[in-house]
This record gives C-alpha cells, sequence and structure tokens, in this order.
C-alpha cells in the first residue's frame, strides 16, 4: 500500500490506464475475433470490412501505447494475409 501522497496518487493513475488499456486491448480482441469468424464462413466481403475496422482499432491501440506498435503492425498483416488467402 503507498505511504506518500505522491505514491498514492500514482497508484490511482495506474488503475485508471490498467482499465483504459484492458478495455483497448479487449476491443482489439473482439475486432480480431469477428474477422477470424468472417474469413472461416466464407464471407469474403465482410471479411475485408471487418479488417478495416480491426485495423483501425489495432493502430488506435498502439497510438495509445496499450499494445506496441510492432504487434499492431505484425497482427495487421497476419489478418490481411488471411484474407486475402481466403478470397483466392
Amino acid at each position: 500500500m503507498a505511504t506518500h501522497r505522491s505514491a498514492e496518487k500514482r497508484a490511482r493513475q495506474a488503475l485508471k490506464r490498467r482499465a483504459r488499456n484492458r478495455r483497448a486491448k479487449s476491443q482489439v480482441k473482439s475486432h480480431l475475433k469477428s474477422v477470424r469468424g468472417a474469413i472461416e464462413s466464407g464471407d469474403r466481403e465482410g471479411a475485408q470490412q471487418k479488417l478495416r475496422s480491426a485495423e483501425r482499432a489495432l493502430r488506435k491501440a498502439a497510438s495509445k501505447r496499450a499494445i506496441k506498435k510492432t504487434t499492431a503492425s505484425r497482427s495487421v498483416s497476419r489478418l490481411a494475409r488471411a484474407v486475402h488467402r481466403a478470397g483466392s
């Protein structure tokens, strides 16, 4: 438990950041799941639309540092490749 005022403030800030980051990560996971579901069901148009929204969510989470930029780029690349292969 924090004993100094500054440490208590830091603890409060950390809780807020943790909640914000968890929300962003959860949203990203939901988008990824929807893209993969569209790919598995064979819905090419839906997969492409969902890929765009997933990429936006990933880039936004990376810009807010909820996830690393390289992780976001890697995820976008793999998803785009999977959508492209599903269309072929």
